[in-house]
């Protein structure tokens, strides 16, 4: 197991935690694989019925790590999660900032705990990059188009509060609650019919399919026309030497 993802097994719950607090648990291509390797474990494990992922105490993930790039595995696509098929339901337990790929990790579970420390938004066109981990097309459909509009053209973030307002987020929690709440979500889910429970995941899978299929389609067109502008260059270069971006519209 990657010393950056950890898991701990509380029942039929699987929990993995995001690990990386120097680097606010951006992930790098040992988190991604880290992170693919614990979900193989949740979908091949038949006594492992639900799963919560969740970061440390003071940040959940503040995306990608720039210096790495943006790693796929075989089964879970970008992160080792972002395009996984999963049979079994998913949680997000989110302390502190959950950001750009980091939201994305949360977009694609099935359900968001939050503590009231809790952040969530897509920060990339403030470098001139746009989300390439499902954020373009998924934050629509989990929230209103005009707020989902909002943040992916601001770049701004929304508190626990306000995401719970919207319907992104299934329950608030004290500071430091996320995890114990997220369990005790996923032993509720675990005290129905495991095949019911897997039918369901797969139905409501196949509803969104179509939709999924059409907006990685346009992702990528999306990412075709970032990675050549010049703009891209400055954003990514002025993040590193810590300066505000002069753009060119180019």
């Amino acid at each position: 197991m990657s010393e950056t993802v950890k898991t701990e097994v509380r029942g039929r719950v699987l929990v993995i935690r995001l690990e990386r607090e120097a680097k606010r648990n951006a992930i790098d291509v040992e988190m991604a694989e880290g992170i693919d390797e614990a979900l193989n474990l949740l979908e091949d494990d038949d006594e492992l019925w639900a799963g919560v992922i969740t970061g440390t105490l003071s940040v959940f993930c503040a995306g990608t790590d720039m210096k790495a790039g943006v790693h796929s595995t075989e089964r879970g696509g970008q992160y080792g999660i972002i395009r996984r098929s999963r049979p079994k339901p998913l949680i997000a337990a989110v302390e502190g900032a959950a950001l750009g790929g980091g939201f994305e990790i949360v977009l694609s579970c099935d359900l968001v705990v939050a503590s009231v420390t809790a952040e969530f938004g897509l920060p990339e066109v403030k470098r001139s990059l746009v989300p390439i981990c499902g954020g373009l097309f998924r934050a629509p459909e989990a929230l209103p188009l005009n707020i989902a509009r909002e943040m992916l053209l601001t770049g701004d973030s929304m508190g626990a509060a306000r995401a719970e307002r919207l319907g992104l987020v299934n329950e608030i929690t004290d500071a430091g609650g996320a995890v114990d709440a997220a369990v005790a979500l996923a032993e509720r889910i675990c005290a129905n019919g495991p095949v019911a429970v897997r039918e369901t995941m797969s139905f409501l899978a196949d509803m969104g399919a179509e939709t999924e299929s059409a907006g990685w389609a346009r992702t990528v067109g999306s990412e075709d026309v970032i990675r050549t502008a010049a703009d891209t260059i400055e954003g990514v270069t002025a993040f590193f030497e810590k300066r505000p971006p002069q753009w060119t519209g180019r």
